[in-house]
């Protein structure tokens, strides 16, 4: 790295513009103001950044359009708030529709992650607010947990009507796996995390990127779509460096946040791809097929990506619960 600068040179491009030639560039925020600088294709939203950018004092418009949503459809306080919750989360994605070319994703609430029906209804519930926006469902994609649950809701919305999916909290090759044969949009596999789990749990606390656990990760679900020929797209997120985002140079898409966008705008290195489909039909990887039985048991093999998982759907329920308690008192007002 020591050849690298973050000192702009005559007709240099930054690492940002390079990346954006072999990689679909998408940002992960829901503070739409960010997005705006860095010109990503599509945005991502979850609940944790939702429930940041609605405490923001730009957004209380937004926070109070969903309550007087909710208060107008009436019912009890559980389902005002779920309305509320919904209304909320498509007002950013519109909002955010407006400032980028391609899509957006929402997320359904990650308690129903162990729910299929349950996902499947709030996800239809979630286009039909899009489409009462005007938002045609092409443009957005629905992010769902990447339990077995969560896998065959994406394959009943994307097979039933259409609608496509992000899966999100993929940390495990067999989720990997079952997503692809599933047939749904796109992948999000958490680089970053994986990291922490490793930095956590061994001797080593700190890794180069080409021996990051997490652009590992990715580096084989990439090589095992393209040697197999599976249309799912591959979007590694969550990422704690602009290491792990240049070693993935040529990944479908990446999902970064607006600061490791800002550090990429501001560094000059050069960047070549570090993934292609020519190195995927060399890789020695074999096919696989994975039944529930089968995924299950491949799943649970893999440490890691078990207390991963959980403690994602956790922290992603708990966001939402922190963001209802926020509109509960709002509605009371």
């Amino acid at each position: 790295m020591s050849n690298c600068t973050v000192k702009k040179q005559k007709m240099e491009e930054s690492a940002l513009e390079q990346l954006k030639k072999h990689t679909v560039v998408v940002a992960d925020t829901g503070d739409f103001n960010a997005i705006e600088e860095y010109k990503p294709q599509d945005a991502t939203t979850n609940p944790s950044l939702i429930l940041a950018a609605a405490q923001m004092p730009e957004y209380q418009q937004l926070v109070s359009d969903a309550i007087q949503y909710g208060k107008k459809l009436g019912g009890s306080e559980e389902q005002q708030i779920n309305n509320i919750m919904d209304k909320l989360f498509v007002l950013f994605g519109v909002e955010i529709l407006k400032k980028i070319p391609g899509r957006v994703s929402t997320e359904v609430d990650a308690r129903l992650s162990y729910d299929k029906d349950g996902m499947v209804e709030r996800a239809r519930s979630l286009i039909a607010l899009y489409k009462e926006a005007g938002i045609d469902k092409k443009r957005i994609l629905i992010k769902l947990s990447s339990t077995w649950e969560g896998i065959q809701a994406g394959k009943v919305l994307e097979e039933k009507y259409g609608i496509h999916c992000n899966m999100t909290l993929l940390f495990s090759f067999a989720q990997a796996v079952a997503c692809a044969e599933a047939g749904v949009t796109l992948i999000s596999p958490f680089v970053g995390r994986i990291l922490d789990w490793h930095v956590a749990n061994s001797g080593k606390k700190s890794f180069e990127p080409s021996e990051d656990p997490g652009v590992k990760s990715v580096t084989q679900i990439y090589n095992y779509y393209k040697k197999f020929g599976y249309s799912t797209i591959v979007m590694g997120a969550s990422f704690r460096n602009t290491g792990e985002i240049k070693a993935l140079t040529g990944c479908d898409y990446l999902t970064i946040s607006p600061k490791l966008l800002g550090e990429l705008s501001k560094d000059f290195c050069k960047l070549s791809p570090a993934l292609s489909e020519k190195a995927a039909q060399a890789s020695n990887l074999e096919k696989v097929h994975l039944d529930e039985k089968t995924f299950r048991w491949e799943h649970n093999e893999d440490q890691m990506a078990v207390e991963k998982l959980s403690d994602g759907i956790r922290k992603f329920a708990a966001d939402a619960i922190k963001l209802e308690n926020m509109l509960k008192e709002r509605l009371k007002k």
